[in-house]
């Protein structure tokens, strides 16, 4: 377990006066919105990254902005995260047990990232287009009602965004135990990031399982969950074409327009199977 400093939690969502108007009319009524607030990544007493994001879920952010990023290669690689609370945000103060590290260098970020950015402060168009793993190798497979289940399970495990409709989801689902993991951030990216870290501090492989997410499948979102190492990607909203070249080229399944049994398949359709003849037998396959 990577120590951890206590802070004074910001709550996640607040209720703000509006005005709404219904049949015709405007009346006074109230809302409740999400936070969002900045979130510095420090290695080494140097700030890499701020992002804006949920205040929530530092130990899985921290592990699994550092995951994604490359900085490390294994939870075990951070000996301690320090969240210090500041009158303008948030500093994850992240202690590696080596200091390594090209990729701080060859991913310096140099400004803030808003919540609907996955790439912003990158020094080099090279460094965009950084290469994919190859996740071809994974044997996981599922049916289409798996797929349709992982959804739907991620649809009903959002209690922040049941509250304000406005934030993303991102899930880990594995056949025969469903969603695994399950993050909420007003950023896609953090919460794909988010859940990488609770997977993998879980000891979760990401062979074995799918990445699920509520928001457009764009190419930082394949390079994510290709980097946590699943074969799959399902969505809720389209892809963009280079999102499709980048997970064709990785061997990666990407599922898209995911609606209640209806869905698109855009790369690697070979790894959804026929319906199993008995689906409670189903367990995760793991390459």
């Amino acid at each position: 377990m990577i120590p951890m400093i206590r802070f004074t939690a910001t709550p996640l969502a607040r209720t703000v006066p509006q005005l709404s108007r219904r049949d015709g009319r405007i009346r006074p009524a109230t809302r409740i919105v999400p936070e969002e607030t900045p979130v510095a990544f420090s290695y080494g007493g140097s700030t890499h990254a701020v992002m804006m994001a949920t205040p929530a879920d530092f130990e899985d952010f921290a592990t699994g902005f550092s995951l994604t990023e490359g900085i490390i290669s294994d939870p075990a690689d951070i000996e301690g995260i320090e969240a210090v609370e500041t009158p303008e945000g948030y500093d994850l103060q992240i202690t590696l047990r080596d200091e390594p590290h090209d990729a701080l260098v060859t991913r310096r970020r140099h400004m803030a990232g808003p919540v609907g950015c996955g790439l912003c402060g990158i020094e080099s168009l090279e460094q965009a287009v950084r290469e994919t793993p190859s996740v071809a190798a994974s044997s996981l497979s599922l049916t289409p009602s798996e797929i349709a289940q992982a959804v739907a399970m991620l649809n009903s495990r959002q209690p922040l965004h049941a509250e304000t409709r406005a934030v993303h989801g991102a899930g880990f689902y594995t056949p025969g135990k469903g969603l695994v993991a399950v993050r909420e951030d007003v950023g896609r990216h953090n919460a794909l990031d988010k859940l990488a870290g609770a997977a993998a501090r879980q000891g979760y492989k990401g062979a074995a399982g799918a990445v699920v997410v509520t928001s457009r499948v764009s190419v930082e979102m394949v390079q994510k969950t290709a980097i946590l190492g699943s074969p799959f990607i399902i969505a809720i909203s389209a892809p963009t074409a280079l999102a499709i070249r980048t997970a064709e080229k990785a061997g990666m399944t990407l599922v898209a327009l995911v609606r209640g049994e209806e869905f698109e398949v855009f790369t690697h359709a070979d790894r959804i199977t026929p319906e199993a003849a008995h689906p409670q037998e189903r367990t995760s396959h793991v390459a």
